[in-house]
């Protein structure tokens, strides 16, 4: 799979304007600020693809791109404080719509900061993509910002902050040394093969 070619196709502010399910669908999901865009960016080894934003929440639409055999969905980020109470009815009535439409959901990435403990909405996603039987993974992102102890010490916390979901494959991350790249880039293809 080519990873390198990559390019923006469609955004979609609300569930009427989603284009239709054509290819398999890789889904990245995830808070505000956890580094979803660098994330993307790394795995399409390019530097703008998404755009890393210094505003939390700026992601207002699902932005589609077309990566050789898939599509790359990314989501709004979600959970940001200084969003109004209509942006959030619109972003989750966009949520909804995508989830419930007829789509060839090959893989969703979730990504959480390994810093710190799951959020309240990091959790929620999590138990709605499991309830739904939804193929997901957790990518754990912002690694190179602790120490190897530290480190360590996270993932065995993490083990207890993410009881009962022991067997959702996770990869920790960074975007400053590029380690855990390749694994996820392996895994994603695995699923877009599988569901072609």
């Amino acid at each position: 799979m080519n990873f390198n070619k990559a390019e923006f196709q469609f955004a979609a502010g609300k569930a009427s304007q989603l284009p239709a399910s054509s290819m398999p669908e890789v889904i990245f999901s995830g808070r505000s600020n956890v580094g979803k865009s660098s994330l993307i960016n790394k795995l399409v080894n390019r530097k703008a693809l998404a755009r890393v934003s210094a505003t939390p929440g700026k992601t207002a639409t699902i932005n589609f791109f077309k990566v050789d055999k898939f599509h790359l969905v990314d989501l709004p980020g979600y959970g940001y404080a200084k969003v109004s109470r209509s942006e959030k009815q619109r972003w989750a009535e966009l949520m909804e719509g995508y989830f419930n439409q007829e789509r060839n959901f090959s893989l969703v990435v979730q990504i959480v900061d390994m810093r710190h403990a799951p959020s309240a909405e990091d959790m929620d996603m999590i138990r709605y993509l499991y309830d739904r039987g939804l193929p997901f993974i957790i990518v754990l992102t912002k690694k190179d910002k602790l120490k190897k102890t530290q480190q360590t010490k996270r993932l065995e916390e993490l083990k207890e902050e993410l009881q009962g979901f022991e067997d959702v494959p996770k990869f920790p991350f960074s975007a400053i040394t590029g380690e855990g790249t390749e694994a996820i880039r392996e895994y994603i293809t695995q699923c877009v093969e599988k569901s072609k």
